[in-house]
């Protein structure tokens, strides 16, 4: 089970930097790098809330399940 943080595509079409985003939402600049890049392992809902509440978005916008492929 792979899940995508589509954080950079959100970003992209709000025209909004990471810095900016990080002083909206009051979070870290290398915690929402983290999510931005795909390395986060998990992601607390307060936090999903304050992103979805500034980029002015759905969870599902930021977030996509991609089924793995076999190795066959």
């Amino acid at each position: 089970m792979t899940i995508v943080i589509n954080l950079d595509v959100m970003l992209a079409k709000r025209k909004m930097r990471l810095n900016d985003l990080s002083d909206a939402v009051g979070i870290s600049i290398q915690n929402l790098s983290i999510l931005k890049t795909g390395r986060a392992k998990a992601i607390r809902f307060s936090t999903l809330s304050a992103i979805c509440q500034v980029l002015e978005c759905q969870p599902g916008d930021l977030l996509e399940y991609q089924p793995e492929q076999d190795a066959s």
